[in-house]
């Protein structure tokens, strides 16, 4: 009898004990998050949230201190036709980007196919169809290459694109002998290569037929991201190859034809290109690397992959080229917009990596 009651009151001290325990696991966790720690998950789960409250402040921003020259229906749709070439090749960049890859030769593939198709159509006579079919099967064909040096050698991404820049440039320069095909030719041989370049206008503001290809290009994208198969399997294999591996998605097919699909964009974008300038050139182009790129990860997307969507880049490409237009009009030189450009850029790449600690 005593040895029971006087385990009482030990029994009461461990229940009491149990009693703490469980209180202090209950408060744990229903910690409550941080206003800052809100924002970090709400950004996480929304990555266009940001460049869309960045475009919609530079508009406002750049109203504000130029005033109507740069809110009228004609500078800002002016804007959107400027952007077309970025927002085409941005697109090709968005996909490799979620499969945690980088191409460095997009840029050079188009102005490749652009050579393509005009030596074909403009100095061989074939038919502009016929011509612009094989400049698509070219970028189809650089994007094998590009895509069997990754997948076959698993060779970096930035190494594989960084040396097939190089050989696309080389074979551009040799193909057309550094000659530009003037804009009257193309009109009088080959008008369908300029087609893209048709001015459309609605409601008072001056668009083109290429402005609208790039945002079907971006709505045929949305929907495969968003709404398919292949489009999940992208973010899988950007976010954890492993995993997705593991669970049965043929990571090596799915990028090598991520490249392959890039590729073919990077050759529509010739099209565009041409109908922009309105000639073919071996020079055109030089900056849509990295404009693409700086599209992508304004846009939201990570450059470590798993993250990111087309409408982002879109919106990317839009803060890129309202910046521009803002600072032209605002008699800025050159140099300080693309030193603008370049901070937008490293406080984008900061921004991702503080809001990729939501998933650490």
């Amino acid at each position: 009898m005593t040895d029971i009651g006087s385990s009482r009151p030990a029994a009461q001290a461990f229940e009491l004990v149990l009693d703490k325990g469980e209180s202090r696991v209950a408060e744990f966790e229903v910690r409550a998050r941080s206003p800052l720690q809100k924002l970090q998950h709400f950004l996480h789960a929304n990555p266009t949230a940001v460049p869309a409250i960045v475009l919609l402040l530079s508009v406002a921003a750049f109203g504000f201190t130029v005033g109507s020259r740069f809110l009228s229906t004609f500078n800002l749709s002016l804007i959107i036709q400027q952007v077309t070439i970025i927002g085409v090749i941005g697109a090709a960049q968005t996909l490799i980007v979620i499969t945690a890859g980088i191409d460095l030769s997009v840029g050079a593939i188009m102005v490749l196919c652009s050579i393509i198709m005009g030596k074909l159509a403009v100095t061989l006579g074939l038919p502009a169809p016929i011509a612009l079919l094989v400049g698509v099967a070219a970028g189809a064909g650089c994007g094998v290459l590009n895509g069997a040096l990754v997948t076959r050698l698993k060779l970096p991404p930035f190494i594989v694109t960084l040396g097939t820049w190089s050989i696309f440039f080389a074979l551009n320069l040799w193909y057309s002998a550094s000659e530009t095909i003037r804009s009257q030719e193309v009109a009088k041989i080959a008008p369908l290569l300029q087609a893209l370049g048709t001015p459309v206008n609605v409601l008072g503001a001056r668009f083109t037929y290429g402005s609208f290809f790039m945002l079907g290009l971006v709505a045929l994208i949305w929907f495969v991201l968003n709404r398919t198969a292949f489009g999940r399997h992208l973010y899988a294999v950007g976010d954890d190859p492993d995993a997705a591996r593991l669970s049965g998605i043929r990571t090596d097919r799915i990028l090598f034809s991520v490249y392959v699909i890039a590729g073919v964009i990077c050759a529509l974008g010739a099209w565009t290109l041409i109908g922009r300038i309105g000639s073919i050139s071996p020079q055109a182009g030089q900056t849509a690397n990295l404009d693409s790129i700086t599209a992508v990860v304004v846009g939201g997307a990570s450059l470590f992959g798993g993250r990111g969507s087309i409408i982002g880049t879109l919106i990317g490409a839009l803060i890129v080229g309202v910046f521009r237009n803002g600072l032209a009009l605002s008699d800025v030189d050159v140099l300080w917009q693309e030193f603008a450009v370049g901070w937008l850029i490293i406080i984008a790449v900061a921004l991702d990596q503080w809001i990729r600690k939501v998933s650490a």
